[in-house]
């Protein structure tokens, strides 16, 4: 029977041993090398959105944005979105999507990124970036760099840094 229904609240301090066990988990001790993973290294999530769902007092999954620029455009990466394999296929990752999204939207943020597959992606707005208008400072494959504009954003330009700290 699939779980339909979850608690998803605010990710607070006391939960970061168990997301880091979730990652671990689901992207293995690679996960650092990814181009990814490398532009959040000193770059924080926004607590304001970042989330995690529960099965009783477990958490089940996570999701965290993070500040970037893109060129001199503020935005948020996404990442990661991890549920654990226990939970998988049962709505927790796109109820992880709708709830960050909608906070990142209702907060005046514009522009979201990702890396990621697009089938998965594109029904919570994202698209792929045209070839070469947003660039990475590592390898990423182009048919996975995903792109939401939020509240009426332009579609930015530019190199990816880690960005400011809201």
């Amino acid at each position: 029977m699939k779980q339909t229904t979850w608690v998803i609240r605010p990710e607070d301090s006391a939960d970061t041993t168990a997301i880091e066990d979730l990652q671990a988990n689901a992207f293995g001790p690679g996960r650092f090398a990814r181009t990814a993973f490398r532009i959040r290294e000193n770059v924080g999530p926004r607590a304001d959105l970042s989330f995690v769902g529960l099965v009783g007092s477990q958490i089940a999954g996570s999701i965290r944005l993070s500040p970037i620029l893109i060129g001199d455009t503020e935005a948020l990466l996404l990442g990661p979105l991890t549920v654990s394999p226990d939970f998988k296929n049962r709505g927790l990752g796109k109820a992880l999507m709708r709830t960050a999204m909608n906070a990142a939207a209702q907060a005046g943020d514009k522009v979201v990124l990702l890396v990621g597959d697009a089938p998965y992606y594109s029904p919570f707005g994202f698209q792929q970036v045209p070839l070469g208008r947003i660039t990475l400072p590592g390898p990423v494959d182009p048919a996975r760099l995903l792109v939401a504009l939020l509240n009426e954003a332009d579609m930015p330009e530019g190199a990816v840094q880690g960005g400011h700290q809201a």
